[in-house]
């Protein structure tokens, strides 16, 4: 039976990691038991303020033979998958980032690097189909939800950093379904608002920011648009769903 492992350091108990912050992560023995996880989880966790507790399934992220590519040892591929949030995305981010790419690579074992964070995949990208007018899309994408994500160098100054960009988002395995479901998923449920689709908001439990109003016709126009664009390249193959 496999042993359940917390991951504990000085780090985690400083002032900076808020309550709250934290998320469970599943990863195979020998990611633990080489130390690789007591060097990387802890710098991430100085960095963000996020404690992640290691354990095994169900959790909310994991490291294994399924989801986005992030290093690599030998021919051995490591892939990370997660449930939608704002501390497992934050951790998907880091550990493609520069920094946590430079964290992988520091990791060594008898002085030698262990993994490679530059994933050598050859994989073709393929276009998924979708219904809709992708020049609407565009300009729906901008209009409705350029004021968090960055949709393109058009408002890249002009978005939340916090908030994934179109390209990360276009990556990742099952892009079609957020787009098509965004609406529903936090924190969009909260002040969107779909005709013919989602009820009013109630008189008591009024949008807390200034709500969007879109079309099942624009969703889709979104949809088209974000299959046109070019995923980040973080060396992960897509597949059509």
């Amino acid at each position: 039976m496999r042993n359940i492992v917390i991951v504990t350091t000085c780090l985690l108990t400083t002032p900076a990691l808020g309550q709250g912050k934290s998320f469970t992560l599943d990863a195979p023995e020998v990611l633990v038991e080489n130390g690789f996880l007591k060097h990387l989880l802890p710098r991430f966790s100085l960095k963000t303020g996020i404690r992640i507790t290691v354990e095994a399934a169900p959790a909310d992220a994991a490291f294994g033979a399924e989801g986005t590519p992030v290093f690599q040892e030998d021919d051995r591929v490591w892939h990370f998958s997660k449930t939608d949030g704002p501390h497992t995305d934050a951790f998907f981010e880091w550990l493609t980032s520069d920094v946590g790419k430079r964290t992988i690579a520091g990791f060594k074992v008898d002085g030698l690097a262990l993994y490679d964070p530059d994933v050598r995949i050859d994989a073709a990208v393929v276009a998924t189909e979708t219904d809709g007018d992708a020049a609407l899309g565009e300009d729906i994408s901008l209009t409705v939800c350029g004021r968090c994500h960055v949709v393109s160098d058009k408002n890249r100054m002009n978005a939340i950093g916090s908030s994934p960009s179109f390209a990360l988002l276009r990556s990742f395995p099952d892009w079609l379904e957020r787009f098509e479901t965004f609406y529903v998923l936090k924190p969009h449920a909260a002040f969107t608002q779909v005709n013919d689709v989602t009820e009013p908001f109630p008189d008591h439990l009024p949008s807390p920011i200034a709500p969007i109003e879109v079309t099942l016709e624009q969703i889709d126009a979104i949809a088209a648009y974000v299959n046109s664009i070019k995923p980040a390249d973080l060396g992960a193959p897509l597949t059509s769903n």
